[in-house]
């Protein structure tokens, strides 16, 4: 597990984790996101339960356990959050905020200890110390109920499945040759995405933040002008294919 250091100011940083090269083969690899504040942090889809111990053990490098009083899970997938019954050990007096559609599914990966914070369709604002993050919808992207984190200080989108794609574990963690990295967007995407109504409004969303930074949660980030590739490339795609259609 590797930690990469995204952005860092007198108020708050952000970190990511991913790149586990020990991890099992048939295992897809994911990519964790950590918000450190003054006194409080967030750590965004914190994984599977199979990365746990390597999640753990990274990111009490970075901030003491006790400091993690938030957890952020953008849906329901077992790959970024089947290891809660875990940290609702290690962190028994953290927060989950979640889509609220999700509750009674998400408990099952077990939670006695961490308390649910259920977020509405429309989104919100969450707060940690005098950092402010946006929830921004991103319902059938690819879950029915389904968040994105924007930093608006930062100028970053932790856009959780959307821009994801397919990698190696010792891959650049920043896009460099957008056209290159297509193919290994392009099936995730089509097969994954089951509305094109709800892409194309969430690009429009997303077309009026002023984004730096794309995160998703498998494969590299997207910098500079290539957030802005991404977004006409999404948006001239047409997703919800099934594997027989695929070319």
């Amino acid at each position: 597990m590797k930690t990469h250091k995204l952005f860092e100011n007198q108020s708050h940083s952000w970190l990511m984790f991913g790149r586990d090269d020990e991890k099992p083969n048939e295992i897809i690899d994911t990519n964790q996101y950590l918000v450190i504040s003054k006194n409080n942090a967030l750590l965004m889809d914190p994984g599977g339960i199979e990365l746990f111990s390597a999640m753990l053990a990274e990111v009490i490098k970075q901030v003491p356990a006790d400091k993690i009083t938030h957890l952020f899970a953008s849906h329901q997938d077992p790959d970024i959050i089947s290891s809660l019954g875990l940290w609702d050990q290690a962190l028994p007096s953290a927060i989950l905020h979640s889509p609220w559609i999700w509750e009674g599914f998400i408990r099952h990966f077990g939670m006695e200890n961490i308390t649910y914070a259920p977020i509405d369709d429309d989104g919100g604002e969450l707060k940690i110390d005098n950092v402010s993050l946006e929830y921004i919808p991103a319902h059938y992207l690819h879950s029915s109920g389904n968040f994105n984190i924007y930093d608006k200080e930062a100028k970053i989108l932790m856009s959780g499945d959307i821009g994801a794609a397919l990698e190696a574990v010792d891959a650049p963690i920043f896009v460099d040759d957008f056209v290159q990295h297509i193919p290994k967007m392009k099936m995730f995407h089509q097969r994954w995405m089951p509305s094109n109504k709800a892409k194309n409004d969430w690009v429009s969303r997303v077309r009026k933040l002023d984004i730096e930074m794309l995160c998703p949660q498998h494969g590299r980030i997207f910098t500079g002008d290539n957030v802005k590739r991404f977004l006409d490339w999404f948006e001239g795609l047409e997703v919800g294919l099934t594997g027989k259609n695929l070319p």
